[in-house]
């Protein structure tokens, strides 16, 4: 795992936003290979650019995501008195097994799908890590729009480098989480790289603070 040193002291890089330099050269690729990019300075004002762009009565899917919940986007997209929130449709039908096939169509094609993303490279690509690939479907085809909120501990220079931190970063947070949550594990089972997008559908909100894992 890259480390750095600060003060003397060792820190986890993959931890620590990147510079403002490093950011704008990851929003010049990233909308070279067909992502809209916003820079934004914080949490509240991701989460007022994010309402910006999804009229009301829409209706939204929202990832599981700690940016989202620190944002407070994951409260604010499922208020029902705003959006019309397909996880609320979907988790209605969570642990019923004659509901599994409808279950799952509900969560894979939405007008806007939200949440975050695990690396961004210099190079202009994204990658997501997921144990059950339930946010992914929205996120490659199904969803008419694609917003993700990403802090800039986030960027990173290459794919290499992008499964390092997913692996030795971003699972040992994910785990625990998830421990805490539902009581289970998590793994890497399932992940998508993005290199392009082709009709201009993903917004990527690029926060300048770190956010999440």
């Amino acid at each position: 795992m890259p480390t750095v040193t600060i003060n003397n002291k060792t820190t986890n890089k993959f931890s620590l936003a990147v510079t403002e330099t490093e950011l704008r050269e990851a929003k010049t690729a990233l909308q070279e290979n067909g992502f809209n990019v916003v820079i934004v300075d914080g949490l509240e004002e991701a989460k007022k650019t994010v309402e910006r762009l999804i009229p009301e009565q829409s209706e939204v899917f929202t990832a599981t995501s700690v940016t989202l919940k620190e944002s407070g986007l994951e409260q604010s997209l499922n208020n029902p008195d705003l959006y019309v929130s397909v996880r609320d449709k979907y988790m209605a039908h969570y642990g019923n097994p004659e509901k599994a096939v409808e279950m799952r169509r509900i969560g894979s094609a939405s007008d806007y799908a939200v949440g975050s993303v695990h690396a961004l490279t210099q190079e202009g690509h994204v990658v997501i890590a997921s144990a059950s690939g339930s946010q992914l479907p929205n996120y490659v085809y199904g969803a008419s729009n694609v917003i993700w909120v990403v802090g800039a501990q986030k960027i990173v220079s290459d794919l290499d480098e992008a499964f390092d931190r997913i692996e030795n970063h971003t699972l040992p947070l994910e785990d625990k989480r998830a421990l805490a949550a539902y009581g289970v594990n998590s793994s890497i089972n399932k992940v998508l790289i993005y290199r392009k997008e082709q009709n201009k559908r993903v917004t990527i909100v690029l926060v300048k603070e770190p956010v999440g894992f």
